[in-house]
């Protein structure tokens, strides 16, 4: 499965924030940072993607979307949190409509911190993220195997 590992997709949701995060992850795309030397394609779609990158703190409008996402995207699947919004809630947290964090709606495998989360941060989230997309890849493989037997 060294397939997912050399062209992951994925998919990007902003949640309620300031966009800090946003802009930061759309600098990741540059020729500077260059994301796609990885061969991560980005991707609108949650059929088809593999990594889901979530930015901003949740609220009860943009929780019905982080679960129906994720519940679209296909096992294997890792979750990146990033930005002290997507943390916790950050600077959002006390506001009467905020959850917190995203892992208050759904599991998060990786989180990337920062206020706003720095690209080399955000890249260093994504190639974390590959490396336990590979591993569930792998133990999918090794348990239809089983299942076969």
């Amino acid at each position: 499965m060294r397939f997912l590992k050399k062209s992951p997709w994925i998919l990007h949701y902003a949640a309620t924030s300031c966009n800090g995060c946003d802009i930061e992850l759309l600098a990741c795309l540059t020729p500077m940072y260059d994301v796609e030397r990885f061969g991560i394609v980005n991707t609108g779609n949650p059929k088809h993607a593999d990594i889901f990158l979530v930015t901003g703190s949740v609220n009860e409008e943009s929780r019905q979307v982080v679960e129906n996402l994720y519940a679209q995207i296909p096992e294997p699947k890792v979750v990146v949190a990033i930005g002290a919004c997507a943390l916790s809630g950050g600077i959002f947290r006390d506001a009467y409509n905020v959850y917190g964090g995203i892992d208050k709606i759904i599991p998060v495998d990786i989180y990337v911190p920062g206020c706003a989360a720095r690209p080399e941060s955000i890249i260093d989230g994504i190639v974390q993220a590959l490396e336990i997309l590979e591993q569930r890849a792998s133990e999918r493989k090794r348990q239809r195997k089983l299942v076969a037997l």
